[in-house]
C-alpha cells in the first residue's frame, strides 16, 4: 500500500515535466550523462527520459515519420527532374540509322540496309509532373502527417510509461530499504531478548525450550534479512536498468513524503494513447481515400531535351519533346474494389478501438482516483498501527525481562511490529 501511495504521489510531482515538455534535448544523440550521487525521484525521471533507449527509439520513429511526411509532400508539390547519359556503339541498321539522324550526319550515299558502325553519346534532361491522380497524392500526404502525429503521441506514451516505471522502481528501493532496516531491527531485538533468555536460563528462571524458541526465531529472522538484502540489491539493479545504466551505486534521497491532493481529471483527451489512436484513425481514413483514387484516371505532363554526339561520323544534334499523358485502369479483376473493402473494414475496426480505448481510459482514471483515496485513508491507519506495535513490542520486552510473559508472546509482538513497518 505504501509503495502504491508513494508512486502516485511522485507521479503527480514529475508528470507536469512530461506534459509541458520540460525534458529538453531528448532527440539528440546520446551523450555521456553523469548520474547524480544522490537520486531524487525528479532527477531519476529526467535522467531516465534522457538516457533510456526507449526514449531514443521513439525519437527515431519521429524522425522516420518526418522523412515520410517530406517524401509525400515532395511528391505532391514538386515536379521531377531526371538527368541521364550513356555512350555506346552499334552496327544494327535501325539503331545506326537513328544515331545518324540524331547527330545530323545524314548523306545521300548512306546504304539504308547497312549504314555501318556508329557511336553515340546521349545526354538527356526530362521534367515530369503529375497534374491529377484521383487525390491519391494528397491522401498520401495526409497519411504521412497522421503517421507523424502518431509517432509524437507514441513518444509521449513511452515517456509516461517510462516515468511511471522509474517512479515505481525508485519507491520500491525505498520500500526495500525500509524492509531491510526493519529486519535488522527485528534481528537486533530478538538477539537482545535471546541474551536475556540465556541469563534467565542460567539463573534457573527459564526453561531451555524458551531459549530454543529465541534461537529458532533468530535463525529465521537472519534468513529473512538475507532475503531483504537480496530484494534491495535486485531493486537497485532494476532501477539502474530503467535508467539505461549497466552499473553504479544507488543512493536514494530522503524526500518529503507528504501527500499531494489528486489533481482534477479534466484532460482525458490529452492522454497519449488516445492521441496516437486518433492519429492512426486519420491515417486509415487517408489510406481509404487513396485506395478509392485508384479507380480514377491520372494526368501526367512531361518535357525533355536531349543532345547526341558521335565521333565516328563526327556529327551532333539536339532535340526536345513535350506532351501530356492520360492513363485509366478500365479493368483489374476487381482488385481495387477488394482493397477498398479491406481498407473500410480496417477503418471501422479502428473506430471501435477508439471507443474501446475511451472506455478503458475512463475506467483507468476512476480506478486511479479510488486507489489514491484508499491509500490516503489506509496510511493514517497504518501510521497508528506502527505506533501501537512499537509500544507493544517495547512493553513485551520489558515484561519478558521481568518474567511476566513467555518467549512466544515476545516473538509474536516482534513479528507484528516487523509486518507493520
Amino acid at each position: 500500500m505504501r509503495l502504491k501511495l508513494l508512486v502516485i504521489t511522485g507521479l503527480f510531482q514529475v508528470l507536469p515535466l512530461i506534459l509541458v515538455g520540460g525534458i529538453p534535448n531528448l532527440g539528440k544523440a546520446a551523450e555521456a550523462l553523469k548520474p547524480p550521487e544522490v537520486w531524487t525521484s525528479r532527477e531519476a525521471v529526467i535522467f531516465g527520459l534522457k538516457n533510456s533507449p526507449n526514449s531514443r527509439i521513439a525519437y527515431q520513429r519521429i524522425t522516420a515519420a518526418q522523412a515520410a511526411q517530406a517524401e509525400a509532400d515532395a511528391l505532391l508539390k514538386h515536379p521531377r527532374l531526371d538527368l541521364s547519359g550513356f555512350y555506346g556503339q552499334t552496327n544494327n541498321p535501325l539503331l545506326s540509322f537513328g544515331n545518324i539522324l540524331n547527330q545530323g550526319a545524314f548523306s545521300d550515299d548512306i546504304d539504308f540496309n547497312s549504314p555501318g558502325q556508329t557511336d553515340n553519346l546521349n545526354l538527356k534532361a526530362e521534367l515530369s509532373y503529375r497534374f491529377y491522380n484521383g487525390g491519391r497524392d494528397q491522401a498520401l500526404v495526409d497519411s504521412a502527417e497522421s503517421g507523424y502525429l502518431a509517432s509524437q503521441a507514441g513518444l509521449k506514451e513511452v515517456q509516461h510509461q517510462l516515468g511511471y516505471e522509474i517512479l515505481k522502481a525508485f519507491y520500491y528501493i525505498v520500500q526495500a530499504q525500509d524492509q531491510h532496516e526493519a529486519r535488522r531491527a527485528e534481528l537486533a531485538a530478538i538477539a537482545s531478548s535471546l541474551e536475556v533468555a540465556k541469563a534467565r536460563f542460567e539463573a534457573g528462571d527459564l526453561l531451555k525450550t524458551e531459549v530454543l524458541n529465541f534461537e529458532v526465531q533468530k535463525a529465521r529472522t537472519s534468513e529473512n534479512l538475507i532475503i531483504a538484502e537480496h530484494q534491495k540489491d535486485l531493486a537497485e539493479k532494476s532501477f539502474l536498468n530503467l535508467l539505461g545504466l549497466e552499473k553504479g551505486n544507488v543512493v536514494i534521497s530522503s524526500e518529503d513524503e507528504s501527500l499531494l491532493n489528486a489533481p482534477e481529471v479534466n484532460n482525458r483527451r490529452e492522454r497519449p494513447e488516445l492521441a496516437r489512436l486518433s492519429a492512426a484513425l486519420q491515417g486509415a481514413e487517408a489510406e481509404l481515400r487513396r485506395t478509392r483514387g485508384n479507380n480514377l484516371p491520372t494526368l501526367d505532363g512531361f518535357a525533355s531535351y536531349q543532345y547526341d554526339y558521335g565521333w565516328i561520323n563526327d556529327g551532333s544534334g539536339d532535340s526536345w519533346a513535350a506532351g501530356v499523358k492520360v492513363n485509366y485502369n478500365l479493368w483489374d479483376g476487381r482488385r481495387d474494389n477488394a482493397e477498398m473493402v479491406r481498407k473500410e473494414a480496417e477503418y471501422q475496426a479502428l473506430v471501435e478501438e477508439l471507443q474501446k480505448l475511451k472506455l478503458a481510459i475512463n475506467l483507468d482514471i476512476e480506478e486511479a482516483v479510488l486507489n489514491y483515496q484508499q491509500a490516503v485513508k489506509r496510511r493514517s491507519v497504518t501510521d497508528k498501527m506502527v505506533e501501537v506495535a512499537q509500544e507493544s513490542a517495547q512493553l513485551s520486552r520489558e515484561r519478558f525481562k521481568e518474567g511476566v510473559i513467555l518467549s512466544s508472546d515476545v516473538l509474536d509482538t516482534e513479528v507484528r511490529l516487523t509486518d507493520t513497518l
